[in-house]
């Protein structure tokens, strides 16, 4: 069923009884031209683009719990596209482009807010570094702007301003950055793959990769085994367990990731913000909840919880920034399985197996990703050619070490090697 403003006034006004399923409860197929391994957002959006983009309908989502019960419904909702290396640039460009319409594509709610994100520096090292970022941002086509101090104090009054250890130069807005419903994107794109054909199987976990003469031929799952022409595995933090079925070892971590919300409060935050010293980014959702979190756990882990010191790490992170949110209560925290990569960038790449295909390593780029990531991953599939906007996420360069790209510039300088 399609949505639109009248059927929710008449559903309203008749007890919400005439809602349908939004997706298909398919019953798995012995065969399929692809499978995909995986019922996340860019799983699910994947599925989506080979049926909408490329005519491929028998296609499997397989999925070992529920649909959209990863990281898409374990992160911080926030959409930019201000990346600044060649390679991540032109595709989280193309990505914000896509969240721009896709509301309209896929005729569901999603909650995309284009609030606009501003990254605060603060030290004249770090000014320096945003004005190149920000010009790199505009030659690639989007937008970018250079704050004052007195811009932010006129925009963001509730900063410490006067604090002597991290005081605030200034920072860089892109207007077009936001934040997105994370669930509703993930149900958005589940309804879509279902209405135009595809099958997503959920409680079906993948136990074994099955390969014959260096192709991927089917899977094995916890209902049964199912045939396949196309695997792909799109399973953010347990990649490197799933690729192990089919004997790769990829050059991943799985690291884990928390975010917080607090109670709901009056709106006070009207951007998402990002403390350049602290690591700490947060944003109001539309209940009202403060959304906010900041670093890595440092340590490889598939829990998907959190440890206390890095608890603490981003409550002082986020008082040093605003105090005025010292008060708020926390309502809640979670944490997502992230998928690192030694250079901080992700995989959208055929493997060595003939008919077997990788999208992982999204690192802090996951949920932002999710319609640009579908989108290649399923014109790389359809057509076996690279998508434009993802030329470089090869998986060979971690083996030749050419083509790396250190978005966040803590690594080895690769050039140098």
């Amino acid at each position: 069923m399609r949505f639109s403003g009248l059927r929710v006034l008449k559903e309203g006004l008749t007890g919400n009884k005439g809602w349908q399923s939004h997706w298909r409860d398919a019953t798995p197929k012995s065969e399929y031209d692809v499978v995909i391994i995986g019922g996340g957002g860019h799983g699910l959006s994947t599925a989506y683009y080979l049926a909408k983009e490329h005519g491929i309908t028998n296609v499997a989502v397989l999925e070992k719990g529920y649909l959209g019960g990863g990281n898409i419904g374990r992160n911080t909702t926030i959409v930019r596209a201000n990346y600044f290396l060649p390679g991540n640039s032109e595709f989280y460009s193309h990505s914000l482009k896509l969240w721009e319409g896709l509301e309209e594509d896929l005729n569901y709610n999603i909650m995309h807010s284009q609030r606009g994100q501003i990254a605060l520096f603060h030290n004249d090292g770090q000014r320096d570094a945003a004005i190149r970022r920000g010009n790199a941002i505009r030659n690639q086509g989007d937008d970018a702007e250079l704050l004052s101090v007195s811009d932010l104090r006129r925009i963001l009054p509730y900063l410490d301003y006067e604090q002597a250890r991290f005081p605030i130069y200034g920072g860089i807005l892109q207007r077009r950055a936001g934040t997105a419903r994370h669930d509703a994107v993930a149900w958005g794109y589940a309804r879509g793959a279902s209405d135009r054909g595809v099958d997503l199987i959920q409680n079906c976990e993948v136990t074994g990769i099955d390969t014959e003469g260096g192709a991927a031929t089917g899977v094995h799952t916890t209902r049964g085994a199912i045939k396949a022409k196309k695997v792909a595995i799109i399973v953010a933090g347990r990649s490197g367990q799933v690729a192990a079925m089919a004997n790769m070892r990829l050059p991943i971590e799985s690291h884990v990731l928390q975010a917080f919300v607090s109670e709901g409060l009056k709106p006070c935050i009207d951007h998402v913000v990002s403390f350049g010293m602290g690591h700490f980014y947060i944003s109001q959702s539309d209940k009202g909840g403060l959304v906010f979190g900041g670093d890595l756990d440092m340590y490889a882990s598939y829990a998907a919880r959190g440890n206390l010191p890095l608890v603490e790490h981003v409550m002082e992170a986020g008082m040093t920034l605003m105090p005025m949110i010292g008060k708020a209560k926390v309502l809640r925290s979670w944490g997502g399985i992230m998928d690192m990569t030694p250079d901080g960038s992700p995989i959208i790449d055929k493997t060595h197996i003939d008919g077997l295909y990788l999208d992982a390593g999204w690192c802090y780029g996951g949920f932002k990703a999710a319609p640009a990531s579908g989108n290649c991953m399923a014109h790389l599939m359809a057509t076996d050619n690279y998508h434009p906007a993802a030329t470089k996420f090869r998986l060979d360069r971690f083996a030749t070490g050419r083509h790396l790209m250190d978005e966040e510039g803590t690594g080895a300088q690769h050039n140098l090697h």
